[in-house]
């Protein structure tokens, strides 16, 4: 039976062997067995293999199974380690991040695939500060292309990506002045999906960007607000976002709001605080969120921190405070995995949803 290499490789019918372990196969349809075992770290390795090859026929206008070959590398994406070999894979190749972006961003690329899960494989590879570096390339104009997609109604896997993939390059604070900047002008395309069809006082109504006023009756709601609270980290950051009426909108929302773990992320933006530092608190790959450290700093309705402290994410904590939210880190990502296993019930997922970091 061939090896992974040799099926990639030679370009066999996918539907026609299937993965049994150890370099054997079978026949079967494959691809739907390779995107469920690549939900396992433990087969990464082994799977990591074919990386060249799958990322040229992800990237073949004319290949049929292309959407197969993008889920299969967004859940191959998900570990760091894997992660940083796709990444490398990628730019080896030949290929670049900048054709990868382009796929993703050209309506009809594959007449054949949809390529949705573009959008968590960006995501995860921005985990990677390379990949940062480049979509943060003030040059190349790359996130501008992808802010769109934060309000793509065809797919909630390719606006969820963008969003991941967003917030993800906020943890890059040196550049918030400027994607909160005319340049760039982030706010809006993160604000509108959490914004509602509410009316607003004239004084209130001229305090938002100009996208978000006088809103349909018919507007709808996303929820999706650990953005926002990155984007608050410095001390220019924090002053546009009030500037720009973001308070009005997230407590619009938390009036709407019936989800407790939205309603808590709205209270965590309004009261402000940072709860981890960038090398601290996260491995890449692990969930990360800024949470409540009132005795530091508010930041939509408070006082800017004092002399010293105007960057929330250099600001040094006491160790008994840093324990204390460790603890609390801990107990969240085990009421999370309670929740996320009594959802999923049997059976292996189809796909991944994106890397947060």
């Amino acid at each position: 039976m061939p090896s992974w290499e040799e099926l990639v490789r030679t370009g066999q019918e996918p539907k026609t062997m299937a993965w049994r372990g150890a370099g054997a196969w079978s026949g079967g349809h494959s691809y739907p067995s390779l995107i469920n075992l690549s939900v396992a770290a433990a087969t990464h390795g082994a799977l990591a293999k074919g990386l060249p090859a799958l990322l040229h026929r992800l990237l073949d206008p004319g290949y049929a199974f292309a959407d197969q070959v993008c889920t299969l590398l967004s859940n191959l994406s998900r570990e760091e380690a894997t992660c940083r070999q796709v990444f490398r894979a990628v730019q080896e190749e030949g290929l670049g991040l900048a054709r990868v972006v382009e796929a993703f961003c050209t309506e009809g690329y594959n007449k054949k695939a949809a390529l949705h899960y573009l959008g968590p494989l960006l995501s995860n590879l921005s985990q990677l500060p390379e990949t940062r570096e480049f979509l943060l390339d003030r040059s190349r104009c790359v996130v501008q292309r992808l802010l769109p997609y934060t309000q793509y109604e065809a797919s909630a896997v390719r606006r969820g990506g963008v969003i991941g993939t967003l917030r993800n390059c906020c943890f890059e604070y040196k550049y918030h002045e400027w994607l909160l900047g005319a340049e760039v002008d982030l706010l809006p395309f993160l604000l509108l999906p959490l914004a509602g069809p509410e009316e607003f006082p004239e004084a209130e109504m001229e305090r938002l960007p100009v996208d978000l006023q006088y809103l349909p009756q018919d507007k709808q709601r996303e929820e999706e607000p650990d953005l926002r609270q990155m984007l608050t980290a410095t001390k220019a950051g924090r002053q546009l976002v009030k500037e720009k009426g973001t308070y009005l909108v997230v407590r619009e929302l938390h009036q709407w709001e019936t989800e407790p773990d939205v309603l808590a992320a709205c209270e965590k933006l309004i009261q402000g605080g940072v709860r981890s530092l960038p090398g601290k608190c996260r491995q890449a790959g692990a969930r990360c969120c800024c949470l409540v450290v009132q005795s530091y700093c508010t930041v939509l309705i408070g006082d800017e921190p004092e002399a010293g402290m105007e960057n929330l994410l250099e600001v040094k904590i006491p160790e008994d405070v840093e324990e204390q939210l460790q603890r609390l880190d801990r107990e969240e990502e085990r009421q999370q995995g309670q929740q996320e296993t009594q959802s999923e019930g049997p059976g292996a997922q189809m796909g991944s949803q994106g890397l947060s970091r």
